[in-house]
């Protein structure tokens, strides 16, 4: 009895085939194939981050802003606001927290779109827009005459927040601050997942496992010159790396010049205490153009050059941000 073998082709010529026939459409489909389980990978990957660090405070609703803080100590509130990328656990981690909140009551908040806080997106998040919701929040919280501290892009926050509601600030505290508008490549390049339509594609798939790949090279620049302190590998990297904050960082970054060039118009109006500080070897922002000028237009002001230190000031001079907050509001 013979055996009849089918003559149909099997799956893999025929895949083949199609490759050779419609060469465009096949490499479009393998595509999204890989960019779909490179978002699905980074959706579990965010999800598992979210569970292994929840969240260690309270919640506000403001504005449709689901506002994640934590607060500790009693006494003169203060107010700290992390830079782009960052989140709580960057002033819990420096030992900040704990410091103040020895002398001060001291309330620390996730910005929209770090850490739990949401960011919807029917609103350009300004430093000013952030300033208003931090404004109303600090109300809700029974707070008035606040030093502020904001570190790098939190600290053009602070400076709305004390231009806007002068009332809510008794004190600024500005830390590795970009002040003035000047050429930045590198906010070209991290604007990317800030365009619509495309940002959202970028964001989901390829961003967070590049932010994975260059995470070490990152550091060594927010850092630089000194070491990455131990005690920074409490922060929880993939927080950081979701894709939510990655579009959240991409925004702000894309906002970066413009909000520069608009803040500066209003720097006349601070006729509060300011204190000042910057690490002399910075990295990412030249402190001669931005906090040396900022010291020298607001004739109040103090400023405080850490040696040594690079743009993470806050985690290698800890005791030096600290002194600078004191500084502030004894004045």
């Amino acid at each position: 009895m013979k055996t009849i073998r089918s003559r149909s082709p099997s799956l893999t010529a025929i895949y083949v085939d199609n490759v050779k026939k419609y060469p465009v459409a096949a490499a479009f489909a393998t595509a999204a194939g890989v960019l779909t389980a490179a978002a699905f990978v980074n959706w579990r990957l965010a999800k598992k981050a979210e569970r292994e660090n929840p969240p260690q405070g309270r919640f506000l609703e403001i504005d449709g802003v689901h506002l994640h803080y934590v607060e500790r100590g009693t006494g003169e509130p203060l107010v700290l606001l992390h830079g782009n990328g960052s989140m709580i656990q960057d002033f819990e981690s420096s030992g900040l927290i704990e410091l103040a909140s020895q002398s001060y009551r001291t309330i620390v908040f996730d910005r929209p779109g770090f850490g739990h806080s949401t960011r919807p997106r029917n609103v350009v998040w300004t430093p000013q827009a952030q300033a208003d919701l931090f404004n109303k929040a600090l109300v809700r919280l029974n707070v008035d005459r606040a030093i502020v501290l904001g570190h790098s892009w939190g600290a053009s926050v602070a400076i709305a927040l004390a231009t806007r509601h002068p009332s809510m600030v008794a004190a600024l505290v500005l830390a590795s601050g970009y002040y003035f508008p000047t050429a930045r490549a590198d906010v070209l390049a991290q604007s990317g997942p800030a365009i619509p339509g495309f940002g959202d594609v970028a964001a989901t798939t390829v961003a967070p496992l590049l932010s994975r790949a260059i995470w070490p090279l990152m550091l060594r620049k927010l850092f630089g010159p000194a070491a990455v302190p131990g005690k920074f590998h409490g922060f929880p990297k993939a927080m950081a790396v979701r894709p939510s904050q990655i579009r959240a960082s991409a925004a702000e970054a894309a906002m970066m010049i413009p909000a520069a060039f608009h803040g500066s118009k209003s720097y006349g109006e601070l006729k509060l205490p300011v204190v000042i500080i910057a690490g002399e070897d910075d990295r990412l922002i030249d402190i001669d153009e931005q906090s040396g000028r900022l010291h020298s237009e607001l004739k109040q002001s103090k400023m405080r050059r850490v040696a040594g230190a690079g743009h993470m000031v806050q985690q290698s001079a800890t005791n030096d941000v600290m002194d600078a907050i004191h500084e502030a509001g004894a004045n």
